[in-house]
């Protein structure tokens, strides 16, 4: 059976055989595979390419090493697995440049490696689709949506920054608002 790989995008399972195997080709695919999506990531991170690189690295050192070991099974696709550890290793060194002494030793926890890659994009897109029906909602809406949910504002901070009656009043803006925006949300 030739050691070579078929096609230019190898499947998970060729690539785990090719690093159980010693094949250089299998390593270079992976190097060349999925670095695109953790650059992106990282730059939009407050990272820089070289620390997609380092980060890039000792993801695939991750990798390597849990193949070689011999006991490692593929739960997700091999994608998601590079992409949920390459964001681990980055959000730990954030946390270590970061002066906050905010702990984030809970980050393995909080990422799974099982969480795909594409419920992340799902996620963004959600957002994405989100930001833009708030900014079709027009105003008040827009601001009291964006207050009471993003900004933490009480119905009684809303009710003195509009200026109704009562918090009764506010509420029911509220809830008004809201079914316009989940209107909105859903035409997209």
């Amino acid at each position: 059976m030739s050691n070579k790989l078929s096609s230019s995008v190898p499947t998970d399972r060729e690539v785990v055989l090719g690093i159980l195997n010693n094949s250089e080709e299998a390593l270079n695919k992976l190097y060349t595979g999925y670095f695109p999506m953790v650059l992106q990531f990282i730059l939009n991170n407050n990272g820089d390419e070289d620390d997609a690189k380092d980060v890039y690295q000792e993801g695939i050192i991750v990798l390597y090493n849990k193949i070689k070991s011999g006991n490692f099974e593929l739960t997700s696709k091999l994608k998601t697995f590079i992409y949920s550890v390459c964001r681990r290793i980055w959000l730990k060194k954030l946390s270590q440049n970061s002066r906050k002494t905010k702990d984030v030793s809970d980050f393995d926890d909080i990422i799974s490696v099982e969480v795909d890659l594409e419920e992340h994009e799902e996620k963004d897109q959600r957002f994405e689709k989100m930001q833009s029906a708030l900014l079709n909602l027009g105003e008040p809406c827009k601001t009291i949506i964006q207050d009471f949910y993003i900004n933490n504002l009480s119905m009684q901070d809303i009710c003195e920054k509009f200026g109704y009656t009562n918090t009764d009043n506010a509420k029911t803006q509220k809830y008004k608002c809201l079914q316009r925006l989940k209107k909105l949300f859903f035409q997209h």
